[in-house]
C-alpha cells in the first residue's frame, strides 16, 4: 500500500513524482478497478479540454499542458505550473504593475473560456441552486437554535429568504468551474499567472467565474469585471453597467453564496452530542467558524448598501 502521506494528494489523486518541469499522478491506491476506469475517463476528458484551451493561443496567462494519459498504467504527466498559489498574501506584496497584469490575465482567459463554446439562450438563474439550499434549510430550522442565539438564527433565516427569492436573467457559457486561489498560481521571477485542475470545467451561468472565490479572496471582482466587460464579445451576450443596480445585486448574492457555501461545509460537522473532547473542540472550531462567515455577510452587505 502506498503511504500517501509522502504524497501530495487530492480526492482521487496523488502525485507520484514532481520535478522541476514536470508532475506525474496516479489515482488514488484504494480505487477499484471501476473507480480507476471512471479516473482516466476523467483524465482524457481534461485533457480534452486543457488542450482545446491552450489552443486558443492567448499569451497573457499559461495553461500547463497534459502530456499524456497512460491507460494501461493508470497514469498522467503534467507540466508544472511555476510559482505558487495566488493568494491574497501573495498578491498584496506584488507592485501595482504585476497586480494590473494579472487582473488583465483572468479577465481574459475567462473571457477565452467563456466565449470559446457561446450558448447564447437567455434564461433565469437563482444563486440558490448552487448553494445545497434544502441543506441550509434544514439546519436554519431544526439545528442552528442548538449552537446559536436567536438573533443569530433569524439572521441566517432572512439571508435564506432573500438568495433563495434572488433570480435574474443570464446564460450559460463555459467555464472553469474551480477558480480559487489552490488552481491559480503565479510567479513573480517568470511574471507568469497559470490555471491548473480544470477536473470541473463544463458549461455553467455567467458571473460563476467572474465573482469565483478566487477574485473574491483578492478583492478584484470588480476590476475582473469591468476587464471582462470590455474584452467580451457584444454580441453574443449582454453585460450590465458595472454601477447598475442588477449587477449590484449579482454581485452582492454571488459574494453571499460563497460565504454561505462555508457555513454550510462547517455546519455538516458539527455534532449535538460530541462524543469526546476532540469532538467538543472540533464544534468549538466550526460554530467560530460560521459566525466569522455571519460577519463576513453583514460586511457584505454594508458594502452594497452605502
Amino acid at each position: 500500500m502506498v503511504d500517501l502521506n509522502k504524497y501530495n494528494h487530492g480526492r482521487e489523486t496523488y502525485a507520484v513524482y514532481y520535478g522541476d518541469d514536470f508532475v506525474l499522478k496516479r489515482p488514488l491506491p484504494n480505487f477499484t478497478d471501476e473507480k480507476k476506469q471512471e479516473w482516466l475517463k476523467k483524465q482524457h476528458k481534461t485533457k480534452e479540454i486543457i488542450s482545446a484551451v491552450r489552443a486558443i493561443g492567448n499569451p497573457v496567462y499559461n495553461v500547463p499542458a497534459m502530456r499524456y494519459v497512460n491507460d494501461d498504467e493508470f497514469q498522467v504527466l503534467e507540466e508544472r505550473a511555476p510559482g505558487e498559489p495566488l493568494t491574497r498574501d501573495l498578491y498584496n506584496k506584488l507592485s501595482g504593475r504585476q497586480q494590473f497584469e494579472i487582473i488583465n490575465a483572468i479577465g481574459s482567459f475567462l473571457v477565452d473560456m467563456n466565449e470559446s463554446k457561446p450558448v447564447t439562450v437567455v434564461e433565469k438563474y437563482k444563486i440558490s441552486k448552487e448553494i445545497k439550499f434544502a441543506r441550509l434549510d434544514s439546519f436554519i430550522e431544526n439545528k442552528m437554535n442548538f449552537w446559536f442565539t436567536k438573533n443569530e438564527t433569524q439572521l441566517m433565516a432572512r439571508i435564506r429568504d432573500e438568495i433563495g427569492n434572488f433570480e435574474y436573467e443570464t446564460c450559460q457559457v463555459w467555464s472553469h468551474g474551480d477558480l480559487n486561489t489552490g488552481n491559480v498560481l503565479y510567479s513573480p521571477e517568470k511574471n507568469k499567472l497559470s490555471f491548473i485542475d480544470f477536473a470541473e470545467a463544463d458549461y455553467t451561468f455567467i458571473y460563476h467565474d467572474i465573482f469565483a472565490p478566487l477574485n473574491l479572496e483578492l478583492d478584484i471582482y470588480k476590476k475582473v469585471y469591468l476587464l471582462y466587460k470590455n474584452l467580451h464579445n457584444k454580441t453574443l451576450y449582454h453585460m450590465p453597467c458595472a454601477n447598475s443596480e442588477t449587477l449590484r445585486n449579482i454581485m452582492k448574492y454571488r459574494m453571499i453564496g460563497v460565504l454561505l457555501k462555508r457555513f454550510i461545509k462547517a455546519s455538516d460537522d458539527l455534532r449535538k452530542n460530541p462524543i469526546n473532547a476532540k469532538s467538543m473542540d472540533n464544534n468549538l472550531l466550526k460554530i467560530a467558524f460560521m459566525r466569522k462567515q455571519m460577519q463576513n455577510i453583514l460586511l457584505v452587505e454594508a458594502q452594497f448598501t452605502n
